[in-house]
């Protein structure tokens, strides 16, 4: 197994883990919020399409699938707190778009070799990032994070742990 193929069956892990938290979940259940303060999945889900299009395309700028206009607005800090469900989107199209860009990061990933893995990551990324290799490390790590937190939404739903 070659670095490429390490990362990529990260990035395949975590999507998996994803799509079970999310598969038997409605519009609904997204804006459920397991506690106050606290954020929902839809917003959520806004925020790690919204991340992964940001990191990626810094590494190779152009190279994600747009994103639709006012997308990264829709999820910022200042929108987490909304539970009105015309604010967000439904669960097929965050899906659509998650795996829209989860296309360009692989996409991108084969396209890159050892020696450019290993480079700086770019700039806006370097309080948290090291090397180019980290930022696609990271697309199979930050999905699981927040699929912890959806771990207890589920549980408040009264749906069965996973995993």
């Amino acid at each position: 197994m070659n670095s490429r193929e390490a990362l990529k069956s990260g990035i395949n892990g975590g999507h998996k883990i994803v799509e079970g938290y999310l598969a038997d979940l409605t519009d609904a259940d997204l804006l459920v919020r397991p506690l106050p303060k606290c954020n929902h999945i839809a917003w959520q889900l806004g925020h790690l399409i919204y991340a992964e299009h940001f990191m990626v395309d810094a590494v190779r700028p152009g190279s994600m699938p747009a994103l639709p206009e006012g997308f990264k607005q829709k999820h910022s800090n200042e929108t987490a707190e909304s539970d009105n469900p015309r604010d967000f989107l439904t669960k097929a199209e965050y899906l659509k778009l998650l795996n829209e860009q989860r296309a360009g990061t692989l996409a991108l990933l084969d396209k890159l070799s050892d020696e450019e893995l290993s480079q700086e990551a770019p700039k806006p990324l370097q309080s948290f990032l090291k090397r180019v290799g980290d930022v696609f490390s990271m697309q199979s790590t930050h999905p699981v994070m927040h699929a912890g937190q959806w771990a207890i939404i589920r549980r408040k739903l009264g749906k069965p742990p996973l995993f």
